[in-house]
């Protein structure tokens, strides 16, 4: 039997982006070039920078709630093709500054929707019910939190699928979350938006990466104009020089060369695979200029993994691991470790688990990748992305609303 839910939660479907490659940063910001910001600490920070009608139109109409919130409450939904994630945040208090937001509720779970999908082009049956179960507990979260605002996206295996659209007019039809599907430049933009916070304030130039499960997103960030590279007075719209997005991720790369028994070979032929798709964006990069402090910035559970490998974390600790600094030899010696363990190890490992057991190597080769592409010193951790990056423009928005109303 369906169950008809509340209609309207999150936002519409835009249209998927086909074949996107290496892109200059619109000079009118794009769909999500709001300059949001985001702390090392504990508590995200955000500051109002050119607001998009794609952001004004995020939405959430609250249906039959049970009871009206104390103020508003915000959701942010990441559906990839390995992960389901949540987040709801409140406001911070209006006398911090710059203003933030407050996680009151969180859910992660790995659900594998594009699992093969790079062979079949169509999401499987299979997958679908493991994703909708993982939204079903989204949705009974953000009714328990009152929530009265969200943004609730879908990427890459809903992009690439045949059955994407049909995917998502399920959603929509058996439980009212109305997903709506990114292209990738917005999806790069959020990733920005959601950790660009942790760039060296005093670099010139910085490589952000996310490695996701069917696409990996690789930004050039460069310090404002202003001088200031994550304070408030910085959009971030002026930061993203250029950016590529590849159909790459580390489900995609493990179903294509084998995740369970990588040998040397095996993964040289994925550091390979991932370097010819990098080559115009390496080729781009060429001529831009890099200072001393120069450093990678990578959000995925890949460097995540590695943070806690490195740590030696014998449970996965976010409050350790975000904002975290590693040398360059750090990250080899913590990648050759994961390298040397067996599949088994890599099961009973407390940061690794048995469902990334197969794909973390992937996702080193990944890392390895851009770490050739572009030697630095130092790789800083973030364990944030697009659900804060989400969070925090949706309340952005409502406080430039807010601005507005009061003139």
């Amino acid at each position: 039997m369906k169950q008809r839910a509340d209609p309207g939660i999150g936002s519409g479907v835009s249209p998927a982006g086909q074949r996107l490659e290496i892109h200059a940063a619109a000079p009118d910001g794009g769909a999500d070039a709001a300059g949001a910001i985001v702390s090392p600490g504990s508590r995200f920070d955000g500051a109002s920078q050119n607001l998009s009608d794609d952001l004004a139109r995020a939405r959430f109409e609250p249906g039959a709630w049970r009871s009206s919130p104390p103020g508003p409450t915000y959701a942010a939904l990441d559906l990839g093709t390995n992960n389901c994630r949540l987040l709801i945040a409140r406001p911070a208090s209006r006398d911090v500054a710059p203003p933030g937001f407050k996680i009151v509720d969180s859910f992660s779970r790995i659900v594998r929707l594009g699992e093969g999908l790079s062979q079949s082009g169509r999401l499987s049956d299979l997958a679908i019910e493991r994703t909708l179960d993982a939204l079903s507990v989204c949705k009974d979260k953000m009714q328990a939190r009152n929530v009265t605002r969200a943004r609730l996206i879908a990427t890459e295996a809903c992009r690439a699928a045949e059955n994407g659209a049909e995917f998502v007019a399920k959603v929509q039809d058996t439980l009212g979350l109305d997903l709506e599907i990114v292209d990738r430049e917005t999806e790069a933009h959020l990733a920005a938006a959601g950790c660009a916070a942790l760039a060296d304030g005093d670099a010139e130039s910085v490589i952000l990466f996310d490695i996701g499960g069917g696409s990996s997103e690789v930004i050039w960030l460069e310090r404002g104009t202003s001088g200031q590279s994550a304070g408030p007075g910085a959009a971030l719209r002026e930061r993203i020089r250029f950016w590529v997005s590849l159909k790459l991720g580390v489900v995609t790369l493990a179903e294509k060369f084998g995740g369970i028994e990588v040998s040397d070979a095996i993964f040289e032929a994925m550091v390979a695979c991932v370097t010819q798709e990098l080559d115009e964006f390496i080729s781009r990069a060429a001529g831009r200029g890099r200072c001393g402090r120069f450093h990678l910035l990578g959000t995925s559970g890949t460097v995540t993994t590695i943070a806690g490998i490195f740590l030696n974390l014998t449970r996965y600790d976010r409050r350790r691991v975000d904002g975290l600094w590693m040398s360059e030899e750090d990250v080899s010696q913590t990648v050759e470790r994961l390298r040397k363990m067996s599949y088994r190890e890599r099961v009973e490992n407390g940061c690794i688990g048995p469902d990334r057991a197969d794909l973390v190597l992937a996702g080193c080769a990944i890392l390895e990748a851009i770490r050739r592409a572009f030697p630095a010193e130092r790789v800083r951790i973030a364990d944030r992305g697009l659900r804060e990056g989400i969070l925090l423009q949706l309340m952005q928005a409502d406080r430039a609303k807010g601005r507005a109303g009061q003139r």
